[in-house]
C-alpha cells in the first residue's frame, strides 16, 4: 500500500513540474552506515550490500558513509526502510574481514558505525626447496 501511495505521489509531482527530489523525504527513513578502521579513519573502498539485493553500494570515498532510504530488489520491487524494520547488511572492503550486521530502524537518527578489522596474512618463515622434476627420465644425466 505504501509503495502505491509513493508512486502516485511521485507521478502527481512530476505532472505538476516538481522533480523527484522534492519528495525524497517521503520515501522511507534514511539509514546511514559509516565504515571505518579501528582507529576511526574511513575505509574508502568499502561496499554495503543487502543479502536480498544484487547491487553493491560503495561508500563515499571521503568520509566512508553510505546513506539510503530504499533499496531496489532484483524482481523490481522496492524495499522501503520503515520504523521498526530490522535491516541486514554485509559490509566488506579489500584487505578487511567482512562483517554481517543487523540494525533496527528508528524514527530518526539512523546512523551507525561499522568497524572493519584488517585481515592478518601470515608469512611462511620456511622457504621450500625447489621441486625435482625428472622430465620423463629414470636416470639423471651425468
Amino acid at each position: 500500500m505504501n509503495t502505491i501511495r509513493t508512486t502516485m505521489t511521485l507521478a502527481l509531482g512530476l505532472l505538476l513540474g516538481m522533480g523527484p527530489a522534492a519528495f525524497a523525504s517521503d520515501i522511507g527513513i534514511p539509514v546511514t552506515v559509516v565504515v571505518t578502521q579501528e582507529d576511526g579513519t574511513p575505509i574508502p573502498t568499502a561496499v554495503v550490500r543487502h543479502p536480498l539485493e544484487a547491487a553493491r553500494h560503495p561508500v563515499n570515498t571521503v568520509n566512508g558513509e553510505w546513506t539510503e532510504s530504499v533499496l531496489y530488489m532484483q524482481d523490481g520491487s522496492e524495499y522501503i526502510f520503515e520504523k521498526g524494520m530490522t535491516l541486514e547488511f554485509e559490509v566488506s572492503a579489500p584487505g578487511y574481514i567482512n562483517q554481517k550486521i543487523q540494525y533496527l530502524v528508528r524514527k530518526r537518527k539512523n546512523r551507525f558505525p561499522v568497524v572493519l578489522h584488517p585481515m592478518v596474512m601470515e608469512d611462511d618463515a620456511e622457504e621450500m626447496d625447489d621441486p625435482v622434476i625428472q622430465f620423463g627420465r629414470d636416470k639423471p644425466i651425468d
